[in-house]
């Protein structure tokens, strides 16, 4: 004993901050990996929008965030201020 605390109690704190930890993790690499697929689909919905002469967006931080976080919707909703 140390601290007035058993040793099985020291041992489950450890195993349950290992636990959330590992949640913690696992959650962001999830949603890291969400954000980087619509980003890429949404680079390369606008490539083909400015190829063809649809619109002009440009790629620059801000409408990086909006496609990162709407993906597809986040590029219609580009594509529909760029005519306003």
């Amino acid at each position: 004993m140390f601290g007035g605390h058993s040793m099985i109690e020291t041992i489950v704190l450890l195993v349950l901050v290992l636990v959330v930890a590992y949640l913690i993790i696992k959650f962001t690499f999830k949603i890291i990996r969400h954000l980087a697929i619509n980003t890429i689909v949404g680079i390369i919905l606008i490539y083909i929008i400015n190829y063809l002469g649809i619109a002009h967006i440009k790629l620059d931080l801000i409408n990086l965030l909006i496609v990162a976080i709407g993906g597809v919707v986040g590029v219609a909703i580009l594509l529909i201020l760029s005519f306003l």
